[in-house]
């Protein structure tokens, strides 16, 4: 997100960018998550491990491309004082496929867009698309460093945990960078807690995105969906016209819902 203000600022300063680390996980301590187990797994490597979770989202996301879901997007920025929402971005689309068979996208609700702090920009979309939902395939694995982390029980969920961030960034590419939960027994992502990198600081092109968190939910029986994201953090922007600071507190929430094979 870019903060509308950069467009009209003179001269526009340079941004120290800092988001919030207490990402919707950093106490994961929370409710269903058990301690981290970091003995090296019994059966498996954790390179055998990440290859064949490479080969299981591969055929996942094949799958997924054969599916109709809603996807219900809300962004809000919320007041620093009283946490209350100063500003808010919604729409909700049936992705869907049209009379050719083609993927093709249907808004449904898009009510008036009130966010006045931060704009939603093309980084934001594509972070809505792509890296929220995350999938590791076994083309994109060379792309990424992965490390074992350890085994740990997430609700009734057996998973191994690893650390996943690019390896080389490409220009005009985005990629995801945090942690990823591997579920023991059918080798998919469950669950996902990161941020996109990189993030753009340069002077007047500042565009910033909170952490998330992203779950997923067995749909069918052979293949676990991305069903909901909570991304929350606060913004730091460069100070405005003597202002002390031009934080802003920002949380989008993302559903993925009603998946139907087409």
């Amino acid at each position: 997100s870019r903060n509308p203000m950069k467009l009209f600022s003179k001269p526009r300063a340079a941004l120290a960018l800092a988001l919030a680390l207490a990402t919707p996980l950093a106490a994961c301590a929370q409710k269903g998550f058990g301690p981290l187990d970091p003995s090296p797994p019994k059966d498996l490597t954790p390179e055998q491990i990440v290859t064949k979770m490479g080969e299981r989202e591969t055929d996942f996301a094949q799958a997924r491309d054969g599916y109709i879901f809603r996807q219900s997007v809300k962004v809000d920025t919320l007041d620093s004082d009283t946490g209350k929402v100063d500003g808010e971005y919604q729409q909700i689309t049936d992705i869907v496929f049209d009379k050719d068979g083609k993927r093709a996208e249907h808004v449904i609700f898009a009510p008036q867009n009130s966010l006045e702090r931060v704009m939603m920009t093309p980084t934001d979309f594509d972070e809505i698309e792509h890296r929220l939902p995350f999938i590791l395939t076994t083309e994109d694995l060379p792309k990424y460093t992965v490390t074992y982390l350890g085994r740990q029980k997430v609700d009734d969920l057996d998973t191994y945990v690893f650390e996943a961030g690019p390896r080389i960034i490409q220009k005009n590419q985005h990629y995801f960078q945090g942690k990823v939960w591997v579920d023991q027994q059918d080798l998919q992502i469950v669950l996902v807690n990161g941020t996109t990198v990189p993030q753009d600081t340069r002077r007047g092109h500042e565009d910033l995105q909170p952490p998330f968190t992203t779950y997923y939910e067995q749909i069918d029986g052979k293949y676990w969906f991305p069903t909901y994201t909570k991304a929350e953090g606060i913004l730091h922007f460069q100070a405005q016209n003597g202002a002390l600071s031009n934080d802003v507190h920002m949380r989008s929430i993302v559903k993925y819902t009603d998946y139907k094979q087409f």
